[in-house]
């Protein structure tokens, strides 16, 4: 073969590969209302920047390499607004993109490259039908998959948040994708897709239910039900602004601090208008998106698990150009009373903006913890104490605002008196104590005449003023809610002034990113 011929060898071999798994399937795949992998890519990077790693891999069956092309699974660097980025991306023209082999080594030796020497965000675009078959079957054939070494999968197993991990469920998701999403830092959903550990036909085999792919493993399941879901969307292009969004608050890796941006201008707007969305009255719940809005910058922030344990609210957002963790209790939901599922919505979290050098802002308004029968069968305690672990062994800058109800542990597990926190204010309007009074004047003069016991009340809601707690220094100033949001910048920036500019020490980064 001459010089000629090998070169026309090898464009021919890497336009084939392009091809992915050829025009039908390609066909079938726009049929189902979804992009290919190559053109998602396309899609979400800078037009031009994808520099591909594995074109021409293919499955290690002889037999099967003319039909496996990159072995259905896509490897590469790009950039997003001119910034530097992994991507890996299921390729489901190519046997269902399914793994085997040679599709698990690029996979493993990919992610070991960017946790050991790359240090930029991950995004895994899934789609895949879980393992090959009959490639995986055999004992040297299982073996293999484990990459010939003694502790090869761990790449494949473990995420200690060195850098951002963002995973998108596009379509059918089996074995290998769910297991990246409950790995992932982000986990974005697209309607229609699935994710679960096994696809309906091999259960039905297996242990002969006939639930569906969309009951096993859909959107509603994962966004309110298991919590492995932080947003779904409505499309792939609003998948790919979902996360660019994400990106937008995150840094390369651990050892930097999150992007800054000026501050848009009238972005203090809102905090004149902060108490339009709040009631004084003790009783009334009201809905605190809007004030979270009031302290941002734009009023714009990033909810993440906005539909499981509803009653906590976890965004990411600027405040004068930081990059801030928002946990804020939602009386509307629960009365802001924190249940299992918001009590790990609220680790995760935590583990989150730990990991990433964010700094947390705190604002309360709970009754306490759900509690009960059903909550002890579901481990409330266990998981009262396990965000309290999270919240002290965190060390990025805490910032709590009392705002109205923080009572018993639920205080202590929303960074108040004695929890760690860097910075704590009351509005007037906080009550701070073990319980809610009226409770416990039914407990203490449950039995008294009503006119008396009606006094008691009045003077317990008294003892819970944040003046006294001030005055002893348990919170170090009480503030008008109009300046919330400018003793919030005052703080940012004596933190941001810090020898250690807010970086974290990352205790938390080889914590569960679900639980």
């Amino acid at each position: 073969m001459d010089f000629h011929e090998t070169l026309w060898q090898l464009k021919i071999k890497r336009e084939t590969a392009l091809q992915m798994g050829g025009n039908d399937r390609i066909r079938k795949q726009h049929a189902k209302g979804r992009l290919t992998a190559r053109e998602r890519i396309d899609k979400l990077l800078d037009r031009g920047s994808f520099f591909e790693m594995g074109l021409l891999a293919h499955s290690a069956m002889k037999s099967m390499a003319d039909k496996t092309p990159a072995d259905g699974v896509i490897c590469g660097y790009g950039t997003i607004a001119d910034r530097r980025v992994a991507v890996i991306a299921n390729d489901f023209t190519v046997l269902a993109s399914t793994n085997a082999e040679t599709n698990l080594k690029k996979t493993l030796q990919f992610k070991t490259q960017i946790k050991e020497k790359g240090g930029i965000p991950l995004i895994w675009l899934g789609e895949s039908g879980g393992a090959r078959m009959p490639d995986c079957q055999g004992a040297r054939e299982f073996c293999t998959l484990s990459g010939g070494g003694t502790a090869t999968l761990a790449p494949a197993y473990t995420h200690l948040r060195t850098h951002p991990f963002i995973f998108a469920a596009m379509g059918q998701c089996y074995g290998i994708p769910d297991f990246q999403a409950a790995l992932a830092d982000f986990v974005v959903q697209v309607k229609g897709s699935t994710l679960s550990v096994s696809g309906p036909r091999a259960l039905a085999r297996a242990v002969g239910q006939r639930d569906s792919a969309e009951e096993m493993g859909g959107w509603k399941v994962h966004s309110r039900i298991t919590g492995l879901t932080d947003r779904v969307v409505e499309s792939e292009e609003e998948c790919f602004q979902m996360i660019r969004t994400f990106l937008q608050f995150m840094p390369d890796n651990h050892h930097r601090l999150p992007p800054s941006r000026p501050a848009p201008d009238a972005s203090d707007n809102g905090a004149a208008r902060i108490l339009d969305h709040f009631t004084a009255n003790r009783k009334r719940p009201y809905d605190m998106h809007p004030i979270v809005s009031c302290l941002t910058d734009w009023g714009e922030y990033l909810e993440l698990k906005p539909d499981y344990g509803a009653m906590l609210i976890t965004c990411l957002a600027r405040i004068d150009g930081t990059v801030v963790g928002v946990l804020a209790n939602n009386p509307m939901v629960q009365l802001g009373a924190m249940d299992v599922n918001g009590l790990d919505k609220l680790t995760g979290f935590i583990c989150l903006c730990d990991s990433f050098n964010i700094p947390m802002i705190f604002l309360h308004d709970t009754p306490g913890h759900l509690v009960g029968k059903a909550a002890e069968q579901k481990k409330v305690g266990v998981k009262v104490v396990r965000a309290q672990q999270a919240l002290f062994q965190a060390t990025v800058p805490k910032i709590s605002i009392i705002i109205r109800k923080s009572y018993g542990k639920a205080c202590t597990n929303m960074c108040g008196p004695g929890a760690g926190y860097d910075f704590i204010a009351a509005w007037p309007t906080a009550e701070i104590g073990f319980m809610d009074p009226e409770i416990a004047a039914d407990i203490v003069y449950g039995g008294l005449p009503e006119p008396e016991r009606a006094a008691n009340l009045e003077r317990m809601i008294g003892d819970l003023s944040p003046y006294p707690a001030a005055g002893a220094y348990h919170i170090q100033d009480i503030i008008h809610p109009e300046d919330t949001r400018s003793y919030l910048i005052k703080v940012l920036g004596v933190v941001g002034d810090w020898k250690n500019k807010s970086m974290g020490q990352h205790h938390l980064a080889n914590w569960p990113s679900k639980f």
